[in-house]
């Protein structure tokens, strides 16, 4: 948009330069031709005047006087025609007319100048001639000599024309002189100038911009600047207080949702776990399977308030031993993996620390654990791995932590959708919030880690976590 604005106006400014300045020389040029012109034409009626009887008598050595003391006084050739174009009078040695001005008469030695055939027509010249700087012959003028409307001859002025070329010239160099310290000062006044016309512009930029890395409070000031962009921005400003009441209002269920929720479910994990006296041996296992879908609906009631507070919640970072806390996490799903018939494994290097997000990769594991033993199957071999990569010339230092199961799996095409909040695989009898997931992502995007979703050989999927090292 700068660059845009920044050629309008510098193409706006050099035709509005030029169009002032090419005008302007030609009116120089056209007043200094204009009044050498008309001195010119007052000189040579006054000798038309005085040639009628020369020309008429054929004598002519007064007239020849005449003309030599004007051409001697100001350096003007004067020369006296007759009705053919012959020279009857001169001020200085002249054959024919030719000699005032060689090779410029036409492609003809015997053809007139167009000034003395317009008066041996009987017209006087007009004054609508024009004399550059580069033209080099010299200002020709002539009158008609006549009598009772008879026209005997004519009367012609050579003029050099080299003073009225240099004053020209330097009245040219003047203007143009202007015309660039003119163009300068707008060069120089384009960036301020673009700075203010775009300020509003830049401004919605800055704001759209923290809009996008959540700082939802951050509007625009819409009362600066031209009409329509005051109008965009309280326009912005109407849409960003729509989003904020939008996830203010979605925060806001979803936390006091889980609130709710939480509570009764406590209660009812009491009541149930509370019935185990009372049951035969053939209902353990419809009791344990009860108590198990309590705690993942409270698993659920979790992850709701997890996903409500994310954004808002400033993380705290903390330094973390890797391996220390993923031997915390699989001790604490080892009674779930055993009443499932899975197996918990765990691999890689010790002494690896990180600093992440509190509570941010024992969130992680639960969620990608949880994943694994649910749609693993009976039986499932669950393995975390950790892996360190050190700082080299392909990127800096990280921490892998793989979550590898050899259960069915997920096609690619649907492992890429997994991490969709509300996701919910549809193609097996097995049913989950799509939530888990959803969360593990953007509370490992808070602190510059990732999560990524493989298909595991020869079957399976392979979550790795990515943590800056």
């Amino acid at each position: 948009m700068r660059r845009r604005v920044l050629t309008v106006y510098a193409t706006l400014l050099v035709a509005a330069c030029l169009g002032l300045a090419l005008p302007l020389c030609g009116s120089i040029a056209a007043r200094g031709t204009s009044d050498m012109l008309l001195d010119r034409i007052n000189d040579t009626a006054r000798f038309a005047g005085l040639a009628e009887p020369g020309v008429l008598t054929g004598a002519a050595s007064g007239l020849t006087g005449e003309l030599a003391a004007y051409d001697r006084l100001y350096g003007i050739t004067a020369v006296v025609v007759d009705r053919d174009g012959a020279v009857v009078a001169s001020s200085r040695e002249v054959a024919d007319l030719s000699d005032l001005e060689p090779g410029r008469w036409g492609q003809h030695g015997d053809e007139l100048p167009e000034a003395v055939r317009t008066a041996l027509a009987g017209n006087r010249m007009g004054a609508d001639r024009v004399v550059y700087p580069w033209q080099r012959g010299p200002l020709v003028v002539a009158e008609p000599v006549g009598r009772s409307g008879e026209v005997v001859g004519a009367a012609v002025t050579a003029s050099p024309t080299g003073s009225l070329r240099r004053s020209t010239l330097v009245q040219w160099c003047v203007a143009w002189a202007a015309v660039a310290v003119l163009m300068a000062a707008g060069f120089a006044a384009a960036g301020p100038l673009t700075r203010w016309v775009l300020r509003p512009i830049d401004d919605l930029e800055e704001a759209t911009r923290a809009v996008s890395g959540g700082s939802l409070d951050t509007r625009v000031r819409a009362e600066e600047g031209p009409e329509e962009l005051r109008r965009l921005g309280e326009s912005f400003n109407r849409m960003a207080d729509t989003i904020t009441s939008m996830l203010e209002s979605q925060r806001t269920f979803v936390s006091y949702a889980g609130h709710q929720v939480r509570n009764p479910l406590a209660a009812l994990r009491l009541r149930v776990d509370s019935l185990s006296r009372h049951l035969t041996p053939e209902g353990v296992r419809d009791h344990r399977m009860a108590l198990d879908e309590v705690d993942r609906l409270s698993r659920i009631c979790d992850s709701l308030l997890t996903l409500a507070r994310t954004e808002d919640t400033e993380q705290s970072l903390v330094w973390e031993d890797v391996l220390e806390v993923v031997d915390d996490r699989l001790a604490s799903w080892e009674p779930i993996a055993e009443r499932a018939g899975a197996v918990l494994v765990r691999e890689g290097v010790e002494g690896v620390r990180v600093r992440s997000a509190e509570g941010t990769l024992d969130q992680a594991l639960d969620a990608l654990i949880d994943n694994a033993l649910k749609f693993g199957g009976s039986g499932v071999r669950v393995t975390v791995r950790v892996e360190r990569a050190e700082a080299g010339p392909d990127g800096p230092g990280h921490v892998d932590v793989h979550v590898v199961d050899d259960g069915p799996g997920l096609p690619e095409a649907r492992l890429e959708q997994a991490s969709r909040p509300f996701w919910r695989d549809g193609h097996d009898g097995v049913g989950g919030s799509g939530l888990g997931l959803s969360i593990v992502v953007t509370l490992l995007e808070l602190q510059g880690a990732h999560l990524s979703l493989r298909p595991a050989s020869p079957h399976g999927i392979d979550a790795r976590i990515r943590l800056p090292a």
